[in-house]
């Protein structure tokens, strides 16, 4: 396979250059005589609208990373639920219960109730398809004194973590009018978000009437920029303030002062299948790992812009590394020539880089490679039957509850809906099912640990690297958020000198 070349950075930013035409071309508005932070924030996004902005969809993460939709709970940086619209739950059983915050008004100037928020619940419940956070979870709300109650149809320690998801976000009832949700005009964050120009661009004004800490600055101008050369040319040329994912490709001809590299809780692995084939032989598996090398990966692709990997779980998530010990695995076995397929796909542009590289690696060690790219949607189905002996994934270690017992279930249980590895392992199920049972804190992660110590004493997936995002932020930008859960981006704090 020949991997395409790619263009110099310098001269991609020049082909950029006409895309730019228009991108913010109001300029900057200045700041209202209300506003203590400077004039408006113009945001470079790198993906569209897929569903109208609909909070049911993954276009939740744009109202979160904008801060005009909230949820009941929040997370903290080590993955532990803290108030938001709610202040304080209790669990009994399958039933938890919530105090909602008061003088919470949403931008319509309706009130926060429990009535508001039951409708909000109850519509993502309800919705075909469920928001992701809610797949196999029956959960029901209703209100209770000004109280919100919540059920599910088994006891589950996770209720608040999934309550923290964009996808669950409380909007005021004007938003559920129509035949899909319009978020316009009614979040409660800091700020409104009051115009949507389909899929290039949406306006949003800071709301005074926010019950928490005022916005500094008086609004948000979005555009979407699909193209990454065109984002990362927009920061050079003072176009945008704040900019989503600039390409690895880009970043070194950039201004290092304005870009900020926030690790993700996404890990590159070679999943290696144990049902069939040579990868069957747990001491080829040890083969393949040991011919690995992801620090060449990491300086080559990558071009130094990630972690290697020193399990599934990566420095986004910063108590997992403390928690590690030594993991007992095979010892490699002589390949011997064995023909291995390795799959993976073009959609991540690094994932073609990585599959060439691991070939030359693999062949070194032994083996012979043949290599299958294609886009995502024409693989994955072929990945999960497991047609492939091994297959390159670039993998969210944590799923919208922010916990990653989900993630490690659905890829490496027996009846894991994504488990490409095929693995079918009584210890790996064991420990996977005692770690989705633990409740939230200190021993669920030494759970989540040992599952995942489980899960690589198998060889069955070889964690290579983790990645980063980079974002730009332009040099009069303050108080710009950095999150690896991509949730945050423009808050309160966010300001243009």
């Amino acid at each position: 396979m020949r991997v395409p070349a790619r263009l110099t950075p310098l001269a991609a930013l020049a082909a950029a250059s006409a895309l730019l035409t228009g991108c913010f071309s109001g300029g900057r508005t200045a700041a209202d005589d209300s506003g203590a932070g400077g004039g408006r924030i113009r945001v470079a996004m790198m993906q569209p609208p897929r569903s109208g902005l609909s909070p049911l969809s993954d276009d939740a993460f744009k109202l979160s990373r904008w801060s005009t939709a909230e949820t009941l709970v929040k997370l903290d940086a080590d993955g532990d639920a803290r108030p938001a619209l709610a202040t304080e739950w209790a669990q009994s059983g399958r039933t938890w219960t919530f105090t909602l915050r008061e003088g919470v008004t949403f931008h319509d100037g309706t009130k926060l109730t429990a009535d508001a928020v039951v409708t909000s619940l109850t519509e993502a419940a309800a919705a075909s398809p469920k928001p992701r956070i809610l797949d196999g979870v029956d959960l029901t709300a209703k209100a209770d004194g000004g109280k919100v109650v919540v059920t599910t149809a088994t006891e589950d320690p996770l209720v608040p973590q999934r309550l923290s998801s964009p996808q669950l976000s409380i909007l005021a009832a004007r938003a559920y009018r129509g035949k899909t949700v319009n978020p316009v005009g009614a979040g409660t964050g800091p700020f409104e978000l009051t115009k949507v120009d389909g899929t290039s661009a949406a306006t949003l004004d800071r709301y005074d009437g926010y019950w928490g800490k005022k916005a500094k600055a008086p609004g948000i101008d979005v555009r979407f920029v699909p193209d990454g050369t065109a984002r990362a040319a927009a920061l050079r040329s003072g176009e945008a303030d704040i900019v989503e994912a600039v390409p690895v490709s880009q970043a070194a001809v950039l201004d290092q002062d304005l870009i900020t590299e926030v690790p993700m809780p996404r890990t590159n692995t070679l999943y290696l299948n144990t049902r069939k084939g040579p990868f069957k032989d747990p001491a080829l598996r040890a083969a393949a790992r040991e011919a690995i090398d992801a620090a060449s990966i990491v300086k080559g692709v990558y071009e130094g812009r990630a972690d290697v990997a020193e399990g599934l779980l990566g420095p986004a998530l910063p108590w997992a590394a403390g928690l590690r010990g030594p993991v007992r695995r095979a010892e490699a076995g002589d390949p011997a020539g064995r023909t291995i397929t390795l799959g993976t796909f073009t959609d991540r542009a690094e994932l073609p880089e990585v599959a060439a590289a691991l070939q030359q690696q693999l062949q070194k060690a032994g083996f012979k490679v043949k290599l299958d790219v294609r886009e995502y949607a024409h693989i994955e189905s072929d990945a999960l039957a497991g047609r492939f002996d091994a297959f390159i994934l670039s993998r969210a270690t944590v799923l919208d509850s922010g916990d990653p017992a989900a993630y490690l279930y659905s890829d490496f249980a027996s009846d894991g809906s994504f488990n490409i590895s095929q693995l079918a392992d009584p210890a790996v199920d064991k420990a996977l099912r005692k770690a989705g049972q633990t409740p939230t804190g200190d021993a669920r992660r030494e759970a989540v640990i040992a599952a995942e110590a489980a899960v690589i004493g198998t060889d069955a997936a070889v964690p290579m690297l983790h990645e980063r995002v980079i974002q730009g932020d332009a040099a009069g930008v303050t108080g710009a958020a950095h999150d690896p859960r991509e949730r945050e981006l423009v808050t309160a704090d966010t300001y243009v000198k």
